[in-house]
């Protein structure tokens, strides 16, 4: 949550960091600031709503173009998103700006301690507490990178800061811990960010930051070092998408265009994976294959969309290696004294690979001596960082807000671990492993076939569009698909939707139904057992109480045409491999009818895109 920026070079600042901050709205849009250094001040200028407010400002009164300045982008915890605690803020004497994402726990103590030296604070943030605890050390001749580590030892929570002071225009100081930043090393010029799409119009090669370190930027170099003060190493990677991949391309929002890259999203975090001989070779999984012989447990930590991605994974990985697996809220993990111990794998999903609920939560394994694999989307975050694993998907950047390419490739990652899993176990023969991950392959294919039919689903969101209320039902992997189907309704429609396991509708949900409710049935491929019958059965209950029925099924599949009102064809796949076609529908269905509502389906209100605070 938030986005930050930070600039140092000859360009104009102002021009580096709102460009910058536009890239990084999806983070948070409650507020949005800048401040330049010029002529000894600090000229600053921020406003509560979107960026587009604070161009209005900016129009009315610019700022000096010079060549130092940071920004900020606000999702809101400490004080309401107004004018007054938007970011950046100013210490007392005026010459220290500080942008922050994250809390700072022990800010009413620190506030205390400044009232007694006299200092009163103007906003209700807790950000303000250390800019002016960083005035008083720049007043006192400390250099602000020295102040910088003097003021984060003294503060608990977690933090990402960055700072300049108006008497040394030449430089940035920021910090870390528990919440993302990124050094871009540019040709004269350098930055700091919470995101590398910040600056990808500049620069390609990134450094990542550790825990508790301190960077300070200047135009000809960047110095690393710890909270204590002694140097740090740092490794820099090159980022392997451009700026072309962060825009619309022609797209009304990201998030459509997001649903239409998935086919090559899903291509891209396939390739490489089997050598000539078709073994399965995961070359960033960091653990021995007899470590993972050894694995007696698998325990699966995510968020959101991300559990939802896990909760398929729990059927496809317990089906392949027979090792019982656990799905689990990151932000309920840690609370309840959770068994896991070094035979335990534990996964922590995460698209940004800085969520802090699944964060807090991989340390706690880790504590308790598991082993711990990432799945992840972006490069240097700290969640793959802190683990033993990582399997990264290669969906590019996803900027809306509302995960759509991301999910997708969490599905592929959990899908390659739980092969890869039964390679190395040997619970499945290489031709059995070949054959899944010839269909595998085939995925991007049947994608397109569902993103090139969605007429349909366009026509049901004009028909919807003031419907109260929609319901999703589905039974083994089609479960997961129908809570994310309604997790997406309720991101981007602000209606209520539900998603539930249709055996478990005439426990009580059923009592829902309602003369023309609209109800989204995810009928499991046929010959799975019992499987299709059950839900072809449950569909008949809704729709004998006057249900609007609306069913996904296979292309062949007649036997269910009779009870639907409408009709959505998938390919012909696998059950295990169904979520992939199965949620498409449901994805462009959210956005078209967000979008027809009049909503920003990119920026949903109260939400932001990486949910760094606990």
């Amino acid at each position: 949550m938030c986005g930050i920026v930070g600039y140092v070079g000859p360009r104009a600042a102002l021009d580096v960091v709102v460009e910058g901050l536009r890239r990084l709205e999806y983070r948070g849009y409650d507020s949005a600031g800048v401040a330049v250094v010029s002529q000894g001040r600090q000229f600053l200028t921020k406003k509560a709503g979107k960026i587009a407010n604070l161009d209005k400002a900016l129009a009315e009164s610019s700022l000096p173009r010079t060549g130092l300045g940071l920004g900020h982008t606000r999702w809101a915890t400490h004080g309401a998103p107004n004018d007054v605690n938007a970011h950046p803020h100013l210490s007392a004497n005026g010459r220290v700006a500080l942008v922050h994402n994250g809390i700072v726990e022990n800010y009413a103590r620190l506030r205390e301690e400044l009232a007694r030296e006299g200092i009163t604070c103007v906003s209700e943030t807790d950000t303000e507490v250390v800019a002016q605890l960083l005035g008083l050390q720049v007043e006192a001749g400390v250099p602000l990178d020295q102040a910088m580590r003097a003021v984060c030892v003294r503060l608990q929570g977690a933090f990402t800061l960055v700072a300049t002071d108006s008497e040394n225009p030449d430089v940035v100081v920021a910090a870390r811990r528990n919440s993302p930043l990124v050094v871009g090393v540019g040709d004269g010029e350098n930055f700091v960010a919470s995101d590398v799409a910040a600056f990808i119009e500049y620069t390609r090669e990134a450094i990542e930051l550790g825990q508790d370190q301190v960077v300070q930027i200047t135009r000809d170099g960047v110095e690393v070092t710890t909270f204590d003060g002694l140097p740090a190493d740092v490794r820099g990677y090159h980022v392997d998408w451009d700026l072309s991949a962060a825009e619309k391309g022609g797209y009304d929002w990201f998030m459509r265009k997001e649903i239409f890259e998935q086919p090559k999203a899903v291509a891209d975090t396939l390739l490489g994976r089997h050598d000539a001989d078709g073994k399965l070779t995961l070359d960033e999984l960091r653990i021995s294959d007899a470590e993972l012989r050894t694995i007696d447990k698998i325990v699966i930590i995510a968020c959101g969309t991300a559990c939802y991605a896990g909760l398929v994974a729990k059927y496809a990985i317990e089906h392949w290696t027979r090792i019982p697996c656990e799905v689990e809220l990151a932000s309920e993990f840690r609370y309840r004294d959770p068994i896991v111990g070094p035979t335990t794998l534990v996964v922590a999903i995460s698209q940004s690979g800085e969520t802090a609920d699944t964060l807090m939560a991989l340390r706690h394994a880790r504590e308790q001596r598991a082993r711990v694999l990432a799945i992840c989307n972006t490069n240097g975050s700290t969640i793959p960082r802190e683990s033993d694993a990582v399997i990264y998907t290669h969906a590019g950047p996803e900027v809306g807000v509302a995960s759509t390419k991301g999910f997708l490739t969490q599905l592929v990652a959990c899908y390659l671990l739980g092969l890869y899993l039964a390679q190395v176990r040997g619970t499945k023969f290489d031709d059995e492993i070949r054959a899944t991950m010839r269909e595998l392959e085939s995925m991007p294919a049947a994608i397109s076939d569902v993103l090139s039919d969605i007429d349909t689903v366009m026509q049901l969101a004009a028909d919807f569009v003031d419907a109260p209320s929609v319901l999703f039902l589905g039974r083994h992997v089609g479960y997961p698909v129908a809570l994310e189907g309604a997790l997406k309704l309720k991101e981007l429609a602000y209606i209520h939707a539900e998603g539930f396991a249709a055996g478990e509708l005439k426990h009580g949900p059923i009592a829902l139904i309602e003369d023309q409710l609209p109800v989204f049935v995810v009928i499991p491929p046929q010959g799975r057992d019992m499987l299709h019958d059950k839900v072809v059965s449950n569909l008949q209950e809704v729709r004998a109480r006057g249900a609007r029925t609306i069913v996904l099924a296979e292309v062949d599949d007649d036997e269910v045409t009779p009870y639907a009102d409408v009709m959505i064809r998938l390919p012909k796949v696998s059950t295990l491999l169904q979520p992939l076609v199965a949620i498409i529908p449901l994805q462009i269905f959210a956005c078209e009818l967000a979008s027809r509502k009049g909503h920003d389906v990119d920026q949903p209100r109260n939400l932001a895109k990486s949910v760094t605070v606990e």
